[in-house]
Order: structure tokens, then C-alpha cells, then sequence
């Protein structure tokens, strides 16, 4: 515990021989954690590795009030739980997708009706979409039109993935709630 506060300091205080000795001291035993929960060693690694440069980026002002170490299993069981239930969402939007689209293949003809109605829910979406912050427009297109994941949209736009994630959470979360206000209509 003691020599965790003295490395910790010494992160603070931005001694990168420090950080790089608890990066090597730590590195393997957490993405073997991390690859346990998740199963992906690609995962695995970003998990990790994202983890090492939160800590860096965020050195000066992270507060760690137990031992370093059980703050690092802690963050990676945390980001890899994250990864399965986004993966279960994922999974579960893709099949509901995928068997709208093989239902829609048997019923190619729509009524006059279904086609206006999937009109009048397109243009609510696109008039959601055009009211959302400029920021989070551009992290929701580049997820869900140019299909960049997370990281990268947090990396070209010098912001966290925590952000992201946040900015696609409201996203999502507006888009509901507008859907829904539309199917009360109906």
C-alpha cells in the first residue's frame, strides 16, 4: 500500500520512469483479467491499454483512495463488463435488424399506409438528428454512418471514450424518446 502511494506520487509529479515500471509490472497480469472476462484478446489489449493512458493523461488530478492495484483490476473488470453488455446490445439490435430486413424480403409489398408511416418515423429521426448539439451529431455519424468505433472517434476528436459514450447514450436516448412520442401519435 505504501509503495503504491509512492508510485502514485511519483506518476503524479509526472515521472514517466515510474508510470513505465507500473505499466510493466501490471500490463500482462491485467490482460489476462481482462481477457478472461471478455474472451477477445484485441479487447483485451485496448481495455488495457486505454486504461495505462487515462492514467497518464489524467495523472494530476485521479484519485486512487485505495491500494493502485485494486484501482486497476477494478477499471479493467469495469471497462471489460462494459464491452459484454455493449456486445449483448449490439447482438440484439443486429438480430432484431436482421430478421425486420428477412421479414421485410417475404413482404416486399407495403400498403400505402406502412409507407407513409416509415416516412413520417424517417423524418422524425432526421429532424432529431438535426437538432442535436453539433458535437454530438459528428460523434453519432461517425459511429453509426462511417462505422468508426469509440476509440478512434475519441482519439480524432481529442476527447475521451467515456465522452463518447455519453454523447451516443443522449443521442440514443432523445431519439427514444421522440420515437415514442411519435408512436403515441399513431
Amino acid at each position: 500500500m505504501l509503495n503504491d502511494l509512492l508510485i502514485l506520487r511519483k506518476i503524479k509529479e509526472g515521472n514517466i520512469k515510474a508510470f513505465e515500471s507500473l505499466f510493466r509490472q501490471y500490463y500482462s497480469s491485467l490482460y489476462l483479467y481482462a481477457l478472461g472476462i471478455t474472451s477477445r484478446k484485441d479487447i483485451s489489449e485496448e481495455i488495457v491499454q486505454e486504461l495505462f493512458y487515462i492514467l497518464w493523461k489524467e495523472r494530476e488530478s485521479i484519485q486512487i483512495y485505495r491500494s493502485l492495484k485494486s484501482y486497476l483490476y477494478k477499471a479493467v473488470r469495469n471497462q471489460s463488463l462494459q464491452y459484454h453488455e455493449r456486445t449483448n446490445v449490439e447482438n440484439r439490435h443486429r438480430e432484431k435488424v436482421l430478421s425486420n430486413s428477412t421479414e421485410l424480403e417475404d413482404n416486399t409489398r407495403h400498403t400505402p399506409q406502412e409507407e407513409i408511416e416509415y416516412k413520417e418515423l424517417e423524418d422524425v429521426v432526421n429532424k432529431t438528428l438535426k437538432k442535436l448539439p453539433e458535437r454530438r451529431l459528428k460523434i453519432f455519424k461517425m459511429h453509426r454512418m462511417e462505422g468508426k468505433k469509440y476509440k478512434e472517434i475519441a482519439e480524432l476528436l481529442s476527447v475521451s471514450i467515456k465522452t463518447v459514450e455519453a454523447e451516443m447514450s443522449k443521442t440514443y436516448s432523445q431519439l427514444r424518446h421522440e420515437i415514442e412520442k411519435y408512436k403515441q401519435v399513431l
